[in-house]
């Protein structure tokens, strides 16, 4: 029972990190969306720490695809991590069942008295 507790927290952690980076990606998403409506004209500023600095068009999309390649590894990296850990909550819950049957059969063995 603790080691599935400790794998369903395992799980439950490896979802919650996939969200958000689910997140992060739609938003990255948008904001390349977002350049691809702007005129020839237009500025851009990218945050940094208080200070609100320029930035070329070029340059800021090349900075958001990155990012938005690097948030897709990190996705499959999730991806393969909750599906080990799923694999690892069957065998855990398997292992389990097992063990059930043997204590079931120990108990109420056929034709005779629980052994003890």
């Amino acid at each position: 029972a603790v080691v599935s507790t400790q794998s369903t927290g395992e799980y439950q952690k490896f979802i919650q990190t996939r969200q958000q980076f689910d997140a992060q990606l739609n938003e990255n998403e948008l904001v390349l969306g977002e350049f691809g409506r702007l005129k020839d004209s237009a500025e851009v500023f990218k945050l940094v720490g208080p200070l609100l600095v320029k930035q070329e068009i070029p340059v800021a999309v090349s900075t958001v695809k990155k990012r938005i390649n690097f948030i897709k590894g990190e996705l499959e990296r999730c991806d393969k991590n909750i599906t080990g850990s799923e694999e690892k909550q069957a065998r855990s819950r398997e292992a389990l069942a097992k063990i059930q049957q043997q204590y079931q059969a120990k108990m109420h063995p056929a034709g005779g008295a629980p052994q003890s």
